[in-house]
């Protein structure tokens, strides 16, 4: 039993941070903007929450200072393809490499240095026996996360303002003739998803892994992004994709722990980016391409005159 537990309590850390990073790109995704540059913002958000905990003592205040720092980094991806309507393809990988060049050069003073972790907010006497370390074990972001799922599906389904994001992403020309503010809706997008790019880096460097290494996201940005595509563009398979890949990833960590060498540990760490890549290719057989993207999705808007 405590090994069962704790492989899902590894499993729900896994998939933590790819689901807070998914559901902010499924928002921006679905007002139309294609954001490839939730790795860079996912470091941005690691570097900055680990320096604000060293500084200030305050894991909190770290993970809600890689929320502002990265939403600061997507306001530049926005002001580039919104107002100057730069490529969003090409901007999203712009910023990728952007975060991860300036997350190594802020973290440099950093490395080797331990913080204290964003700890499980629960009294530790529920914790005590198995079952109640898998309910109240967890730290505050893993149920973050699962509000949030909850609340990004409520907002897109039944909330007038998650209409207007929609509609916006399915045909901007036609928002913009009925009077919706195409460029602010998905300005709040384009930040709220950076928002959670940074609160999901800092993740790694405030609760899994408690200090500073460059490229510590290690690509999970990207894992983050193919998810809303296995998703179609849905919370609640966001939900479901990002704890599939979390198992993957605990898979390959229990095998390293179990000193399981049949395969090289190279290829063991390759494990979730080779799923990622397989989930990918059979989605866009089997619905050639991805039919359910919104009809905007990547496209400038221009208002007409």
């Amino acid at each position: 039993m405590d090994l069962l537990v704790a492989i899902l309590m590894t499993i729900a850390g896994a998939a933590t941070p790819l689901l807070i990073a998914a559901l902010g790109e499924l928002v921006v995704e679905k007002s139309g903007v294609l954001n490839l540059g939730v790795e860079g913002m996912m470091l941005i958000g690691a570097v900055t929450g680990f320096a604000i905990a060293v500084s200030t003592g305050i894991p909190a205040l770290g993970a809600l200072g890689a929320m502002i720092a990265a939403a600061l980094a997507s306001a530049i991806f926005a002001f580039l393809t919104l107002s100057l309507m730069a490529n969003q393809v090409a901007t999203g990988l712009a910023l990728t490499i952007f975060g991860t060049g300036v997350s190594a050069l802020i973290g440099a003073p950093f490395v080797g240095i331990t913080t204290s972790t964003l700890g499980p907010i629960f009294p530790a006497a529920l914790a005590n026996d198995p079952i109640g370390r898998l309910i109240f074990g967890h730290s505050p972001l893993v149920y973050i996360g699962l509000i949030l799922t909850f609340a990004v599906w409520w907002f897109l389904k039944h909330s007038r303002a998650g209409l207007i994001l929609r509609a916006v992403g399915e045909s901007d020309s036609a928002a913009h003739a009925i009077g919706y503010p195409v460029l602010k809706v998905r300005y709040l997008a384009v930040l709220f998803g950076g928002a959670m790019a940074g609160l999901a880096g800092s993740y790694y460097s405030l609760v899994l892994t408690p200090m500073w290494a460059e490229r510590l996201t290690a690509g999970r940005g990207w894992i983050a992004i193919a998810l809303v595509v296995f998703a179609s563009w849905r919370p609640g398979r966001v939900l479901l994709g990002a704890y599939l890949f979390g198992l993957v990833i605990t898979m390959e960590l229990q095998a390293k722990a179990a000193g399981f060498n049949m395969f090289a540990p190279e290829f063991l760490a390759a494990l979730p980016y080779l799923a990622t890549i397989a989930v990918l290719a059979v989605i866009s057989v089997a619905k050639r391409g991805g039919v359910a993207a919104p009809a905007c999705l990547g496209k400038p808007f221009r208002a007409a005159a």
